[in-house]
């Protein structure tokens, strides 16, 4: 007759039994060979002899870290030994229970005879007969206990039991993965019946009534789910009305609930347990006295079969009284459900005297967003993909709820104080003050450090080394603005290959072929403007500054380098670009249009000599004068040497050169100086919406949106402060197209600007193989980078072997973690985690990649 074994899907599954038991062999029948962890297989690891029995303590040691690190990760797990003494399955059992996980145990009884036939049927194995009796021995003395040690323990008795048993998984009572919402987060009600109708109504639920006129249940139209954080009842004036519609929600498959504190301690009470009876429970043991016993009994059974918490949306939600930490989620222990229920505490109390609580949510690294409550406060606040929804209703707050996944709150009032909180609901410490830094705000080390990585949707993992995050985190730590400002660092750009022409290093005809290699269609080539690239961010009013950003200082807003920095020394002078840009934006109807009050915008910022005045003075500048200087005074020597006749002609043509180049290397880089006296002569080129609220402009549109919102925002503006961007779009397989593109190029380059950028127009976000941008720029302007003489043809040929693959690599990497920082924004991601992106791409600026590329 065939048996059947029910096992949890997390689990640590102990295989009992003596040697010869068929404890190998039923593994691999039912378990995947990654599931089994054998004694045998570690002890061939460690000495490379699984007979070594020398071995045994640090094949063990290996044993139980395998098994740590898949219990950490939640994976089922199966141990493959003898197990027959208690001392061995003590060591198991332990380590289960740090990781939340159910033991279990599968005893495999034969009799010693088969056990004893089985080894000696064996040519890798000489087990004496003393040693199978011994473990039988010690298997039937410890079966006893084995009960206690194991809550699921499943015996089977000879070959036959054991040869026709089959196994089945079932999932823990918390995971509710396979419902996918949408919800209504419902937070703490505490006896509010008319607040939670309200709330229900508001959210759109149908309240169903029973012949007495009292609410039983509630349906959402849209088949919208309601999800209950707990605490239902106490303090409140009717918790057996709003136990009555939760139950009826529950019944009929239109809500959730999860247990709360006070339903746990108002079971014990119901039980006849002894119960200190304080903070809400004596109004409901005196309300549910006055209801049917019938209610009360199903009121109780309801009550006591609530859970934890809840695993929602493919693990993307969890909702728990108190809150979860990640290492929680989906775990099943006594540990677990305390946290679920009463949250951690720090030992200590506070001048109300109530237990002051472990903020865990501070460091809460979870990719799973948790909703809570337990805590009263003010108003809800996300803090690390958290949020608590217990507004107080009873205390004269609010009753409020989360709808997911769309992230927006709905709260009603109460009616009424129902009852006098211990601690003012007001300006206690759970009520931040607007715009404070939190410690969820803070980056840390290891955030970016991470081995695994920096995940991002375009390119999957992208690895920092540690001591490039140590640099770019110092760099941020003294030079950058206010951090949340910084929500994304704009990327470097890949140069197209080396031209094939003798006196160019860089030509459209590579990026054209570039892109026509990988199947574009269509580019567009852009005017690469020569000033300093700013990131802009922009609020449409200090009120957005202060909600979105949490800045409450009252700056609207920000202008950054693309190293974090701000553009400007005085305050003012951004306040003013900002007001400008916002009356542009307001003019040209793009908050109403795009549905914002925000926008990030990457931007040229000209002249260059705004932000890089001393670099071309202690650079630039200073090699010029050099050379303008020393050049003719040594042409005007030799030009007396050549008179007296000495063979000086070779000599002289190439300083003749190298005057004529030195003249054009410092027309060059004059081109992009110009006075400015505030913002007068200050020109702002935006050229691409990055974000705005609920969209990431720069991945979902192509760019000639892009360019034509930028000649939207420049026809709004009559400051003359913004600038459009001239392009070209070209068809890479019409040569009439392509010779316009280079010839406009051409034009560029020859009347001093700096050259163009060439970008597909659908392509694919994150193909490896296309470039987001290849930079093309002019013969003149590379004298700028590259120096004076670098015309010269031995400089050119030497220069042609300029190993392009890092920077390549470097762009599309540093590309895919500006998509990310921006996404992260756009979904309200907390902002150590849009941090970590941005902070990834000032990293990688630090790998050893020639600057000049």
């Amino acid at each position: 007759m065939t048996r059947r074994i029910t096992i949890p899907e997390m689990a640590l599954v102990v295989l009992v039994g003596v040697s010869g038991s068929g404890k190998s062999h039923f593994a691999r029948r039912h378990f995947k060979p990654t599931q089994i962890v054998s004694s045998d297989h570690c002890r061939a690891v460690v000495s490379d002899d699984e007979n070594d029995q020398s071995a045994t303590a640090d094949a063990f040691d290996l044993l139980h870290y395998i098994v740590h690190k898949r219990l950490r990760r939640g994976l089922l797990t199966v141990v493959d030994a003898t197990n027959v003494q208690p001392h061995a399955r003590r060591r198991l059992v332990q380590i289960a229970k740090e990781h939340d996980v159910l033991p279990v145990a599968i005893v495999l009884d034969v009799p010693e005879r088969v056990a004893r036939e089985r080894n000696a049927a064996r040519t890798d194995r000489d087990l004496p007969d003393r040693v199978v009796a011994r473990q039988m021995r010690e298997l039937k003395e410890g079966m006893g206990g084995l009960r206690r040690e194991f809550r699921h323990c499943h015996v089977l008795k000879g070959v036959a039991e054991i040869d026709a048993v089959t196994i089945a998984y079932e999932k823990a009572w918390s995971d509710k993965r396979e419902l996918t919402g949408p919800f209504d987060i419902v937070g703490d009600v505490h006896g509010c019946r008319a607040e939670l109708e309200d709330l229900l109504t508001e959210l759109g639920y149908e309240i169903q009534r029973d012949a007495s006129g009292r609410a039983c249940g509630a349906r959402h139209p849209a088949g919208r789910t309601a999800v209950f954080v707990g605490d239902l009842v106490d303090r409140g004036p009717d918790t057996p009305g709003v136990l009555r519609l939760v139950m009826g929600m529950v019944a009929a498959g239109t809500a959730l609930c999860v247990a709360g504190n006070h339903e746990d301690k108002l079971v014990r009470a119901l039980k006849g347990r002894r119960v200190k009876v304080a903070h809400g429970l004596a109004e409901s043991l005196r309300q549910l006295q006055a209801e049917p016993e019938d209610f009360r009994d199903r009121a109780l059974a309801f009550m006591d079969g609530l859970i934890s918490h809840y695993v929602l949306d493919g693990g993307r939600l969890v909702v728990a009284h108190a809150g979860l930490k990640e290492a929680y989620h989906g775990r099943a222990s006594g540990r677990v459900r305390a946290f679920a229920l009463y949250g951690e505490t720090t030992g200590e109390t506070d001048e109300y005297g109530l237990p002051v609580r472990y903020p865990w949510a501070n460091d809460y690294r979870g990719k799973a967003m948790v909703v809570y409550g337990h805590t009263p406060v003010p108003e809800p606040e996300w803090i690390n993909n958290t949020i608590c929804l217990d507004t107080g209703c009873v205390f004269g707050g609010r009753l409020t709820a989360l709808r997911y996944p769309e992230r927006e709150l709905v709260s009603t009032p109460a009616r009424r104080v129902w009852y006098e909180p211990a601690r003012p609901l007001e300006g206690g410490d759970a009520a931040p003050r607007a715009g404070a830094r939190r410690e969820s705000d803070v980056l840390k080390i290891e955030d970016v450090c991470d081995l695994s990585g920096v995940q991002t949707r375009l390119l999957g993992r992208v690895t920092v080394r540690e001591e490039n995050a140590l640099a770019a985190l110092e760099v941020m730590s003294r030079f950058a603005i206010d951090p949340r400002w910084l929500v994304y660092l704009p990327p470097t750009m890949a140069p197209v290959a080396t031209s094939a022409l003798p006196d160019h290093l860089e030509h459209p005809a590579e990026a054209f072929a570039e892109y026509r290699k990988a199947g574009l269609e269509r580019v567009v080539c852009e005017e690469k403007h020569m000033g300093s690239r700013a990131v802009v961010v922009l609020c449409r009013d200090a009120e957005t500054a202060a909600a979105r950003f949490g800045v409450a200082d009252g700056t609207s807003g920000a202008v950054y380098t693309r190293t974090g920095r701000a553009f400007f020394r005085r305050t003012a002078r951004t306040e003013e670009l900002l007001a400008r840009l916002r009356e542009a934006v307001g003019a040209a109807g793009l908050w109403r249009e795009l549905d914002t009050s925000w926008l990030v915008l990457d931007c040229e910022l000209m002249p260059w000599s705004v932000k890089a005045t001393e670099l071309i003075r202690t650079q630039y500048a200073a090699a010029g004068a050099a050379a303008r200087a020393a050049l003719p005074a040594a042409l005007s020597v030799l030009d007396r040497a050549a008179a007296r006749g000495l063979e000086v002609a070779g000599l002289r043509e190439r300083t003749r050169r190298r005057a004529e180049a030195a003249e054009l290397f410092r027309d060059a880089y004059a081109r992009y100086c110009r006075p400015v006296d505030g913002l007068n002569g200050v020109t702002l080129a935006p050229f691409q919406v990055l974000a705005g609220e609920g969209a990431v402009h720069a991945t979902a549109r192509d760019h000639l949106w892009h360019l034509a919102i930028a000649e939207r925002l420049a026809a709004a503006d009559p400051t003359g402060l913004l600038t459009a961007t001239a392009h070209r779009t070209v068809e890479l397989d019409s040569p009439e197209s392509v010779a316009a593109a280079t010839a406009w190029w051409r034009e560029l380059t020859e009347s001093g600007g700096e050259g163009m950028v060439v970008k597909p127009l659908g392509a694919p976000d994150g193909d490896r193989k296309v470039q987001p941008g290849l930079k093309c720029r002019g013969r003149e302007y590379l004298r700028i980078i590259y120096g004076p003489d670098y015309t010269a043809e031995e400089n050119l040929e030497r220069l042609r072997d300029r190993r392009l693959g890092r920077k390549r690599s470097l762009a599309m990497r540093e590309y895919a973690l500006g998509a990310e920082a921006l996404r992260r924004l756009v979904d309200g991601e907390p902002l150590w985690r849009v941090h970590q992106a941005v902070f990834a791409v000032l990293a990688l600026e630090s790998e050893p990649v020639d600057p000049r590329l």
